[in-house]
């Protein structure tokens, strides 16, 4: 019997396989302003940042302020790659119809976004009224505020709930506020994650067997 009773689930890179469509998005508009960033480079630079942090990280490249309209610039350029070409995470479909815990998603993206993109992916109906967005408490990880906020609204507390995240300001936050978290690494091409999260797993298909068997 597993150990935990609540899985929490970050959304972009664990749900949707959004992280190199919006860098993508990210790094081509801030090319235009003098960052000089391919996709690989921008996922390492800001996965699993909020917007605020991303530009604050273009501005100190560039050593000048973005103009004020490069956020909606960036959510409009972003919404049309989602809708184009977002796709499910490979094998969590099956992970979500299998699953017999309670689960949520706790991301730093708006909720908008969430929906958005679990809507594109036919994955929405499955997280209804369990999306927790940093933007609505305005704290972004590695501050573990919404991961707590999730666990207090799902009625557990932290070591009864699992996190899965990829990113290491996900990890951090959830290691923070006392949470066990999984760190999904199937794109981690920088070896970010390693040995930091709990576990660490590279296929989704390994994820109800490792939540099952926890100990």
């Amino acid at each position: 019997m597993s150990k935990y009773k609540c899985v929490i689930f970050d959304c972009d890179g664990v749900l949707v396989d959004s992280e190199a469509l919006s860098n993508g998005v990210l790094s081509d508009l801030a090319n235009k302003y003098g960052a000089n960033l391919d996709v690989h480079a921008a996922i390492k630079l800001f996965k699993g940042c909020s917007m605020n942090a991303c530009i604050e990280k273009i501005e100190d490249l560039i050593n000048k302020p973005l103009p004020e309209d490069f956020e909606t610039q960036y959510r409009t350029l972003s919404v049309e790659a989602f809708k184009a070409h977002i796709k499910p995470i490979e094998g969590i479909k099956e992970v979500l119809d299998k699953l017999e815990l309670p689960f949520c998603v706790a991301s730093s993206a708006l909720e908008a976004k969430m929906r958005l993109n679990l809507g594109l992916t036919g994955l929405l109906d499955k997280f209804e009224g369990r999306l927790f967005s940093c933007y609505t408490i305005q704290k972004w990880k590695p501050d573990p505020a919404i991961f707590l906020w999730a666990a207090e609204s799902m009625g557990f507390k932290p070591e009864e709930c699992v996190v899965i995240e990829d990113s290491y300001s996900g990890v951090t936050a959830a290691k923070v506020g006392g949470f066990d978290v999984f760190g999904y690494t199937a794109d981690d091409i920088h070896n970010q994650l390693k040995g930091y999260p709990t576990l660490e797993f590279d296929n989704m298909n390994q994820l109800i067997s490792l939540i099952k068997n926890a100990k």
